[in-house]
């Protein structure tokens, strides 16, 4: 689906609960695309509301106490690029309708400004919440998320597609590569572990456990005691002493 769906310039959207790896797959799409801009990431949940607005359409010098200088926002940032909206369904009403009519019109002005600027970018937005319940509690508008959902896509959870556990585990090792003296590999039974396990923290979590067990382990193979996650495994390799004799 996103071989499919990348070369277009409409929006998508990705469903998915947190830490399942939506981000991945937004920056996939850019990757395959045809934009040779920049892939621009904004995460709505994680800037105060009264600030949004000005993180992602940028502001001019005195907009605001604070602002000393112009400064561009996110969508200038991703010009001929990808804005990846993330927690969209945490973005004030406000700005949700500043994001409508960049979609309708590619127009936006900068957060003290009266010039209306043109932007060519292409909108990814993600979510780990229900839209249309959202949309019938009013805290999202209709016609941004009809705007939005050209291109759904959803992002399962971990524990529901135990096959994946292995090769994004084999992905994760080569991402932290420069981490380790000898590069590991993971066991049969240190396998069936992860497999075993439910994956509350998603991929996220995996990378985590991921990274732990290469500190843990005592070989270049990584053990089933190396995987540190729900109740612990007991080990039974020989006591090390932390006290260093000169």
């Amino acid at each position: 689906m996103i071989a499919l769906i990348a070369p277009s310039d409409a929006p998508a959207i990705i469903y998915g609960p947190t830490g399942a790896g939506k981000e991945l797959v937004a920056e996939a799409l850019h990757e395959e695309s045809r934009r040779k801009g920049r892939f621009v990431t904004v995460n709505c949940a994680a800037i105060p509301k009264e600030l949004i607005e000005a993180e992602i359409f940028g502001f001019e010098k005195g907009a605001f106490t604070g602002a000393i200088k112009t400064t561009q926002g996110k969508f200038e940032q991703a010009q001929k690029g990808t804005i990846f909206l993330d927690e969209i369904g945490d973005m004030p009403l406000e700005t949700q309708v500043k994001v409508l009519r960049v979609l309708e019109s590619g127009e936006f002005m900068r957060v003290g400004d009266s010039v209306t600027k043109k932007t060519d970018v292409r909108v990814i937005a993600a979510t780990n919440k229900d839209l249309k319940k959202a949309i019938e509690d009013r805290e999202f508008r209709e016609d941004l998320y009809f705007r939005l959902n050209v291109f759904p896509l959803t992002t399962h959870a971990l524990s529901e597609r135990p096959d994946d556990i292995l090769p994004i585990a084999a992905e994760l090792l080569v991402r932290h590569q420069n981490e380790f003296e000898d590069f590991p590999t993971i066991s049969e039974k240190a396998l069936e572990r992860l497999r075993d396990y439910s994956w509350p923290g998603n991929v996220r979590e995996l990378e985590n456990v991921i990274q732990r067990a290469n500190v843990l382990r005592n070989s270049r193979l990584i053990e089933p005691q190396d995987i540190m996650i729900d109740e612990p495994v007991l080990d039974d390799r020989p006591e090390q002493s932390l006290v260093s004799h000169a």
